[in-house]
């Protein structure tokens, strides 16, 4: 007994004086650390070496047991743990900054202007734009091909709805795809107007569509990552979950990370075919520094806004409607039942009330109880009342955007009507099922900055404060619950809550500095909350006094 409490003494005292030699290559105090553990604690100071954090704590303690030559007085501010986003389209994003921006356009007549400017300095090849949104203007309705063929009569054009789930064309480009009035898809839509093609398509009939442009060639490849790296490191972003990319895609990033050029860290889903899951059963799992492998993403039905969600019951603006599954019950049930075989993560995509049930009945079919697994249903927008429990029952995690619901408020009530709205954009009674809730954006269909997540997630307003109570407050989430759900509940989404999402002994130095501490600022004052620092792996890659 006497050598055992030796031993533990001798272990102690060793460990205490290994400490208090110990040399960090820079060392942060006298800041408001948002450690975000288990316990929430808030923290003054950290130690950092090898990009790993050394030990965390109070100034006092830090100081006096570790040295650097590097020390930097935060003056107060307030660091949070690297901010993660558990669902958006990184490539996406990067490649949309190469193409005609039409967001918060007010009307079809002002996305021809702005195209016919873009064209000006992008003379060659197809003529490509995203984010039009026809909810916004003061008619309704789906615009037509007629203009784009009198512009543009000689090339092809592709604009792509906000939602990325429906495009308009113009006529050179159906015909470069052979299609016409007879043309017919499961899975998608080809918008008509006196039994002729408007141009408008949807879901299956755009993707064929999509097809037919070009891939990106290795320059531009790189530069898309490198720009979109670029914005979402001045916005605190250290790890993006990207979802659906080829694996093609997957090695370019690789290359680049190898290269030490893009050093975000990426966790990337696969998109659904057979090229993909072949790689990756034949690759195996990657989980290397910066780059997750580890499952795909599957379409279960389309958007709200384009009417491609799939409900239980009609639109309740347009009688006789009420979406599409992207792919047979079938398809799903087989993919189902691969992912489990490999041990793949599955996250599919599902908006409507009828999609979601569709995907909890194939994910229980496999995973018949409480799990590991944290299979997701990406956005899980609508919700029958009698579906909630079932995620809790099997596990299965909701991804949610809180800025879908501040961006849908406006007409999402025309076409759920009030009894299916209360069960829409339900954030509060999703976290309960699991008692966790990864947030995400899914930029570029909404903006990147996720302190718009934040302040959607907790206050429930647009940017301009409306409405002025909220929208659906019941379904808020705590500031806590919100920034778990943008750091440590992503993480653990994508499974990487044992390296990143928070601020704890032994894990990745991400963090970011913030100007004013978000946790306790005005609700008024949430969106003045700006970025100072951005660090990865104990690196400052952004930094906004010297616009690094």
């Amino acid at each position: 007994m006497k050598n055992l409490l030796y031993i533990l003494f001798a272990t102690l005292v060793i460990g205490c004086t290994a400490r208090e030699n110990h040399t960090a290559d820079f060392i942060m105090h006298n800041a408001k650390i948002y450690t975000v553990n288990q316990n929430f604690e808030v923290a003054e100071a950290m130690a950092i070496k090898d990009g790993k954090i050394l030990e965390i704590g109070m100034d006092d303690s830090i100081l006096k047991h570790y040295k650097s030559s590097v020390i930097q007085d935060l003056q107060g501010k307030t660091i949070l743990p690297g901010l993660i986003d558990a669902h958006a389209h990184f490539f996406g994003y990067g490649s949309a900054l190469q193409n005609a921006n039409l967001r918060d356009t007010k009307s079809w007549n002002e996305i021809l202007e702005r195209l016919e400017s873009f064209a000006k300095t992008h003379r060659e090849g197809w003529l490509l734009g995203r984010g039009w949104d026809q909810n916004d203007w003061s008619d309704k309705e789906y615009p037509t091909k007629d203009a784009l063929d009198k512009l543009f009569p000689d090339r092809p054009v592709y604009l792509t709805r906000i939602d990325g789930h429906a495009a308009i064309v113009n006529q050179k480009a159906l015909n470069m795809a052979g299609f016409d009035e007879n043309s017919k898809l499961s899975g998608g839509d080809f918008i008509k107007k006196d039994n002729k093609l408007t141009g408008v398509l949807i879901d299956n009939a755009k993707d064929k569509m999509a097809t037919y442009i070009p891939s990106a060639i290795d320059s531009q490849v790189r530069q898309i990552l490198l720009d979109a790296q670029k914005e979402c490191l001045t916005l605190g972003l250290t790890t993006v979950q990207d979802a659906g990319l080829d694996y093609e895609l997957v090695q370019d990033i690789q290359k680049l990370q190898q290269s030490g050029e893009v050093k975000m860290r990426l966790n990337v889903m696969l998109s659904d075919n057979q090229k993909n899951i072949d790689w990756l059963i034949k690759t195996g799992k990657i989980k290397q520094d910066r780059l997750y492998v580890n499952g795909f993403k599957f379409y279960g039905d389309g958007a709200l806004g384009s009417r491609g969600a799939c409900l239980l019951e009609d639109y309740s603006d347009k009688p006789h409607q009420r979406g599409f599954l992207l792919s047979d019950v079938s398809h799903f049930r087989e993919m189902a039942k691969l992912m489990d075989k490999y041990d793949f993560q599955m996250n599919t995509h599902a908006i409507g009330d009828s999609a979601n049930r569709v995907i909890l009945n194939v994910y229980a079919e496999v995973l018949k109880g409480r799990n590991d697994k944290r299979w997701r249903i990406e956005h899980a927008q609508v919700i029958n009342k009698n579906d909630f429990e079932r995620f809790g029952k099997y596990s299965i995690i909701p991804s949610v955007q809180p800025t879908h619901a501040t961006s849908d408020m406006y007409w999402a009530g025309e076409r759920l009507g009030n009894e299916r709205m209360k069960y829409a954009y339900a954030y509060k009674d999703l976290l309960k099922q699991n008692s966790w809730l990864p947030l995400g954006t899914d930029f570029p269909i909404e903006e990147v900055n996720p302190i718009l997540t934040f302040y959607a997630a907790v206050v429930r307003k647009d940017i301009k404060a409306f409405p002025k109570n909220g929208f659906q407050t019941e379904n808020a989430l705590t500031r806590e619950e919100a920034l778990r759900g943008m750091t440590i509940w992503a993480a653990k989404a994508g499974f990487m809550e044992n390296e990143s999402g928070s601020l704890e002994r032994g894990k990745n130095a991400d963090f970011v500095v913030l100007n004013q501490d978000l946790m306790s600022v005005d609700e008024d004052d949430i969106l003045k909350t700006k970025v100072l620092q951005t660090w990865i792996a104990g690196e400052k890659l952004f930094d906004k006094a010297s616009k690094k």
